[in-house]
């Protein structure tokens, strides 16, 4: 009989042989029911446990024929659970010793029937701070074979890459004595009898992909192994094409031009479907000075094609700017009604990540080309993470619930990233390509639509971009790195460690933002995406590491390098469209750089978590609001994007159930937040936290579900029924709770954020950065005695009073001026002021507000740009919606987003089956523009 164990090229396990350089085993061939003694050398691969004197565990499983790919281990240990099975034991020297017993299926727990094909490890300290893997960062496999003879490659252990002319050396071992062979392709080099192993050299002249191959024979038995060996050939020296850019750059509907940028490399192969993923001299990449590029020909219109550039002949790697990417760990995962005929991962022929490119892609016909976005003083912005905002975690059913928010008084949607990021369930600051959108959420398509239908409905979208690192999976890190897995000194876009000595403040690998690469790359991306996908602005995470002078403990000390690269970012976005929103995540201590950065035009994230978490739990105590207004914080007015919460911080309503006073608290000590004791309180303090929020001038922002007093905390798990404050659960999906709308008094709280967002929406200019504006909100000073805002435009007034204590307030109010003043929350309800000084009687957990003018906050809602021809009201007489002209269509949504009412071709739509309660209707008119009309029944 003869079987031949074939050792594809590009897959991972050509390197899992039992080798002396990070793991030797004995036996040198094991099998599973034996017992195996594993040596590791620490010294070797990343070395991150070189040197290291403490004690040191095997993470290990198995794979098996059950498993869906190399990264699917099973019966695997628990990492970070230290237990003595997997504990090794020191030889000195860097040496570990792992003694598997009684056998292989035994130790791991494999039922029989399940077929065992190696073992896999990742060795790591008992804090599992340090750990040992192999070159690149790579997972340890060690196979597993089957009894009798058996055959294998000690050299070349994986792919061999020579040169043209280079000679190679190799190695071939036997579980038994035998007749043994090596080839060259069909011609033998190397022959010996009665042997258990084989050597020869062989000299390559010629570039080209080969096969070498060895055979084992013992009484009509034969086994093979094979390796795959790439020569290379010198580059071709030739001019970029005109009009060309690092990435795929579509041609025409058959043609495509690839260009990789890539200093100091000396070839570059591309692989792909197109020619079986073998390297060959007719895929080689020509050279113009640190550009390498390629023009493939006969590619099939519309089909899509994975590919992946071999660097050098050892580094393989995606297209860096590649809009799709096929990810062989997580894709399988995203279901077909998120992403429908995602094109299949080229199993057994790549390994990581893989590029899609696509000719002849039908443009996505835009509905909105002309959109105006928002005036940045009014900016009332939701921030969406889009995993945890709908079951179907995508771009599509996130844009079912976009009248939920259009009724809120959204006017603009801060998606959390959707670049693509490693993994599939993940916050997204974990970015690896960042000109593609992550398949978790949808396709490209879905995106653009998202944005499309939002520009339709008068929200602006914003895009989160994280530049400050990125993880192992980057093409940009992975074409420059060391064996230890940190960035190589000659890394153009990174630096070999952080700039900042916190290893808080570390994340992954960290940009070089003083290079040109990086500044270059930086600038692409914010160009990509306002192009491609017409978002309106950014909003970068963690600009505080944008530099590279040494730093502080926390990054806060003045640094004009890091000022410098911020106003040099922005300005060239703004080269491109002048009236992008920037936003920074900067928070550092004091206002000097902050205001430099504001008055530059930047927007700056100005967290005030802390003081609104401690007003929600009625606690005076650093509960000071100025630190939100510009006017009392020595900032420009419109610069600061103000938050009660954003999704690094605790929710107020947690804490207000957890921790507050015993009027406001859930009085249970559950982890499960869903107690209704003192809800009613609860939510209104939650309410008046919001009239001391949305009434402050300059652009404001919420966490999803705020304006519905989501209560589980930020360090829950999943279902909700754990809290961890070690942050164990932290970035984990959190409960979906569409159903709150459903509470009377979490429904009260989203009416009020509604209606205050509509009253800066109505009448900006009292919330304009010229407007006068003066407060009273400091801790216990204005505690007891009420709290006031005071806001004075033109004729205009408005007069806040909150009472954040458990009992009722009769509190001294100055007025601006006598006469009748309108209660906002209540519109059948006046206040005769008679002198400018006047009691007002507030209940406990409530506010006031107060207008010198009758506020008119319903009626018709412009969505689109030039829509005069087009008019829609709601007419309570008669219960129907009036149009005047005939609409292509009109649907009705209830608050929550749902479609509860559709008919095609009217002029009015009677409304008398809806019950009582509040809609959002939208009208598409015969010119194709679309409108948007708040009904209150």
């Amino acid at each position: 009989m003869k079987r031949s164990y074939v050792l594809l090229g590009f897959c991972i396990w050509v390197m899992f042989i039992a080798k002396a350089q990070i793991v030797t085993t004995n036996p040198a061939f094991p099998i599973e029911g034996k017992a195996v003694t594993l040596i590791f050398d620490a010294a070797q691969g990343t070395a991150g446990l070189k040197g290291y004197t403490g004690d040191v565990y095997a993470h290990t499983g198995v794979i098996t024929d059950q498993s869906e790919k190399e990264s699917d281990w099973r019966y695997a240990s628990d990492w970070n659970v230290n237990v003595a099975k997997y504990k090794m034991t020191s030889l000195g020297n860097n040496k570990w010793e792992l003694n598997i017993t009684p056998d292989v299926r035994s130790y791991y727990g494999v039922p029989a029937g399940e077929k065992i094909l190696k073992m896999a490890f990742v060795f790591r300290s008992s804090d599992g701070k340090k750990e040992g893997k192999d070159t690149g960062g790579k997972d340890i496999f060690v196979d597993i074979h089957e009894t009798g003879l058996t055959v294998r490659f000690d050299q070349p252990s994986g792919i061999a890459t020579l040169n043209s002319g280079e000679t190679l050396a190799m190695k071939a071992s036997a579980s038994m004595v035998a007749d043994m062979k090596l080839f060259v392709g069909n011609e033998p080099i190397a022959t010996q009898s009665n042997v258990k192993e084989i050597t020869a050299e062989h000299t390559f002249l010629q570039a080209g992909n080969f096969e070498i191959r060895v055979e084992a024979s013992i009484g009509g038995q034969t086994e093979t192994a094979t390796r795959t060996v790439n020569v290379l050939g010198e580059t071709v020296q030739a001019p970029l094409p005109a009009n060309v850019r690092p990435g795929i750059n579509y041609l025409s509907i058959h043609e495509a031009t690839l260009v990789l940028q890539a200093p100091k490399k000396k070839t570059v192969h591309v692989v792909g479907d197109f020619n079986d993923w073998k390297l060959s001299p007719e895929y080689q990449l020509k050279q113009d000075g640190e550009f390498f590029w390629i023009t493939l020909s006969g590619l099939e219109r519309e089909k899509e094609y994975a590919f992946q550039y071999v660097v050098d002949g050892t580094i393989y790697i995606a297209d860096p700017y590649a809009d799709k990417v096929l990810d062989p760990w997580n894709d399988s995962y995203i279901p077909s009604t998120v992403y429908p005929d995602l094109k299949p991962y080229p199993t057994g022929k790549a390994e990581g990540i893989v590029s899609v490119l696509q000719t002849g892609q039908t443009p996505y016909q835009w509905q909105i080309t002309d959109f105006k976005k928002p005036d940045r003083n009014q900016l009332m912005v939701y921030e969406m993470h889009i995993r945890d905002f709908t079951s179907e975690h995508s771009f599509n059913a996130a844009k079912d619930k976009l009248p939920y928010l259009k009724q809120l008084g959204i006017n603009a949607i801060e998606l959390m990233p959707v670049n693509e990021f490693e993994g599939n369930s993940s916050w997204g600051y974990n970015p690896s390509f960042y000109f593609a959108v992550d398949k978790y959420y949808g396709t490209k398509n879905d995106m653009r639509a998202f944005v499309d239908e939002c520009h339709q409905q008068g929200i602006a979208v914003i895009i989160d971009l994280v530049l400050n690192h990125s993880f192992g999976q980057s093409p940009f890190y992975l074409l420059y790195r060391e064996a230890d897995g940190t960035p190589s000194a000659d890394n153009p876009w990174y630096n070999q460690k952080s700039n900042i000595p916190n290893a808080a403040l570390q994340w992954g690998y960290d940009f070089n933002h003083q290079s040109t690469y990086t500044r270059a790359l930086v600038d692409s991306v914010a160009g990509f995406w306002m192009k491609e996908y017409k978002v309106d602005g950014f909003r970068y995470d963690f600009t505080k590491g944008f530099s590279n002078t040494s730093q502080d403990t926390w990054a806060n000390k003045y640094d004009a390098e890091r000022i410098a690269n911020l106003k040099r970012m922005s300005s060239e976005i703004w080269k491109r469209n002048s009236d992008a929103y920037v936003i920074i995540e900067h928070l550092t201590e004091g206002t000097t750089e902050e205001k430099e950065l504001g008055e530059a035009g930047i927007m700056l994230w100005r967290n005030m978590n802390h003081a609104y978490c401690e007003s929600a739990m009625g606690w005076p105590d650093n509960s000071n609001f100025s630190g939100l207004y510009g006017g009392t914080s020595n900032m420009p007015v419109n610069s600061l994007m103000g938050y009660m919460e954003s999704h690094d911080e605790e929710r107020t309503s947690f804490k207000a159930w957890k921790w507050g006073i015993e009027s406001i608290k859930g009085g249970e000590a559950s982890a499960n937040p869903t107690t209704d004791n003192n809800l009613e309180n609860r939510m209104k303090q939650l309410a008046t936290n919001a009239a001391f929020f949305f009434t402050v001038p300059g652009p404001k922002m919420i966490w999803q579900f705020g304006e519905l007093g989501y209560d589980y905390s930020i360090n829950s798990n999943s279902d909700g029924t754990v809290v961890d404050d070690n942050g164990a659960y932290r970035t984990d999906p959190k409960p979906l709770r569409w159903d709150y709308l459903e509470n009377s008094a979490r429904k009260e709280l989203y009416n009020v954020y509604s209606k205050l967002m509509d009253l800066r929406l109505s009448y900006p200019e009292l919330f304009s950065p010229d407007v006068i504006f003066s407060w009273k909100v400091s801790g216990n000073t204005n505690w007891n005695n009420g709290r006031f805002i005071t806001i004075t435009s033109g004729d205009k007034r408005v007069v806040v009073v909150g009472n954040f204590t458990a009992v009722p307030g009769n509190y001294s109010v100055t007025f601006p001026q006598t006469g009748t003043w309108y209660d906002l929350m209540d519109e059948n309800a006046t206040l005769n002021v008679t002198s400018t000084t006047q009691s007002v009687l507030v209940p406990a957990n409530e506010f006031r507000l107060y207008t010198n003018f009758k506020p008119a906050l319903t009626g018709i809602e412009e969505t689109v740009v030039d829509s005069a021809s087009l008019q829609v009201y709601y007419d309570s007489n008669l219960d129907e919606l009036v149009i005047n002209t005939k609409a292509v269509w009109v649907e009705i949504y209830s608050v929550n987003g749902m479609m509860v009412q559709r008919q095609k071709n009217v002029s009015s739509l009677g409304l008398s089956v809806l019950p009582s309660g509040q809609y959002v209707a939208r009208i598409k008119g015969n010119k194709g523009k679309v409108e948007s009309c708040k009904i209150i029944k």
